[in-house]
């Protein structure tokens, strides 16, 4: 049962990763928009996009962690 919670506890960690990479990429849009006010929405469709696929990783490292303690831990 120990090993289940660390292993859930580091599948959750995936969720740090996507945090900061979120992070970067929203202030590298911010950069881009400041140098080119012209191309804010092909940046905001660019960045949504991206966004979205780094916020699937936690998800799915959120959802790993809890199958493995609901179905492995019995």
């Amino acid at each position: 049962m120990g090993l289940i919670a660390i292993g859930a506890g580091i599948a959750v960690f995936t969720g740090m990763g996507a945090g900061i990479g979120m992070g970067i990429a929203t202030s590298k849009a911010c950069e881009a928009v400041a140098r080119q006010p012209e191309a804010t929405g092909k940046i905001n469709q660019v960045l949504l996009i991206g966004l979205a696929l780094a916020e699937s990783t936690a998800i799915y490292g959120f959802v790993i962690s809890i199958i493995m303690i609901f179905t492995m831990g019995k």
